[in-house]
């Protein structure tokens, strides 16, 4: 990929861009190449007989996307409604998957050489879900692998 089509994509060659949220207190980041939208959408509804980390279906202009527990799939407490929780919306194997989760961040461009390899786990988080994690000055982003996140959901 050239210099150019790199920086009109948002980051210049060796540098990743992630969008970063909270579950809890904890920050986490996923590659931005992979979000289509951040929603607000409340109005969810349940899918009777659905595992336990789907929260439900929302209309997405016309397009039904699941939404998911993201806390559930990593294990935390479920979450609680709140008036920050937002839908992180990415794009997985061709559809839209809503990524619940309880407040939006900022966009981290990261140096690829400066992530760290992942490790076994990140407070009980199993190791698996992540692509590795970033320092910052006073906290550590923990980068998740979406595709590992969304493949053991039914």
């Amino acid at each position: 990929m050239s210099t150019a089509i790199a920086e009109m994509n948002g980051a210049r060659v060796g540098e990743q861009q992630f969008a970063t949220f909270y579950l809890g207190d904890m920050l986490f980041g996923v590659n931005i190449r992979s979000v289509q939208e951040i929603n607000r959408q409340v109005d969810i509804t349940p899918v009777p007989h659905a595992p336990k980390h789907v929260r439900g279906v929302i209309n997405l202009r016309g397009e039904v996307a699941t939404v998911i527990d993201l806390r559930t799939v990593l294990g935390m407490p479920p979450a609680e409604d709140s008036r920050d929780a937002r839908n992180l919306i990415v794009a997985s194997q061709g559809e839209a998957i809503g990524l619940w989760v309880d407040r939006i961040s900022d966009i981290l461009t990261v140096k690829t050489d400066e992530i760290s390899p992942s490790p076994a786990n990140v407070d009980g988080i199993d190791g698996r879900f992540f692509q590795g994690v970033y320092t910052l000055e006073k906290d550590i982003v923990v980068l998740l692998d979406t595709e590992q996140v969304l493949a053991d959901r039914d």
